[in-house]
């Protein structure tokens, strides 16, 4: 079981904006510290054997200049590294390019503090209806694995984390994430109605019970 207040209330979210040389962007920032070592944070991270147990099946060449493949999600290319603090990479999502940055600080011996960056165009169609939450609640899944694998070194098969989502439990996680993506969203300057309307549409989309719905 998963104490879904306490996981929420882990994280540190933000949301900001950023100038690129391609025009205005919009960043997420997504972070948590774990009672575990940076190496073994950052071989969790990195390391293609033990992705798939708290994230997704990858393929591909997890080196400086590689290309991975995120099974019925993300690819792209590896664009800096270095071990075991950081690397960035492209994300590559139905035609969209967006890019991710992750850091690994140590806290002390047994503890490391995780940030992710997500940095996408303000012109993203998806960010344009679902605001920070189109791509916030899948990191705060993804956070959540980590923790989970971090703590335990259990693993979470594709079958019991899609049965996890749809449950009431994972419903709850998946609202409570969406509305804190929402407080982020205003904090960080969002018109109020604006992102209680995104965040509402995120909600919805995660939270859907009928056969074919799709989360954003």
């Amino acid at each position: 079981m998963i104490d879904v207040t306490h996981q929420i209330s882990a994280v540190r979210r933000k949301v900001g904006k950023r100038v690129l040389e391609a025009g205005e962007a919009r960043v997420i920032t997504i972070g948590q510290t774990y009672d575990a070592p940076l190496d073994d944070v950052w071989d969790a991270c990195t390391n293609a054997e033990r992705i798939p147990r708290w994230f997704l099946p990858v393929s591909g060449e997890l080196r400086l200049g590689g290309h991975y493949q995120l099974e019925g999600n993300a690819s792209g290319t590896i664009e800096r590294c270095d071990p075991p603090k950081s690397f960035a990479a492209t994300w590559e999502y139905a035609g969209d390019v967006s890019w991710i940055e992750l850091r690994l600080t140590p806290e002390s011996d047994e503890r490391t503090r995780f940030e992710l960056e997500h940095v996408a165009h303000v012109d993203d169609e998806r960010w344009t209806e679902f605001g920070p939450g189109a791509v916030g609640v899948g990191w705060d899944s993804a956070v959540m694995g980590l923790a989970r694998h971090l703590a335990t070194g259990e693993s979470v098969s594709p079958a019991d984390a899609m049965a996890w989502v749809a449950s009431e439990e994972g419903r709850r996680f998946m609202s409570e994430s969406s509305e804190a993506w929402c407080a982020a969203s205003i904090a960080g300057g969002e018109d109020e109605n604006t992102a209680r309307e995104a965040a509402a549409r995120t909600t919805a989309a995660y939270t859907a019970t009928e056969e074919g719905d799709q989360t954003p």
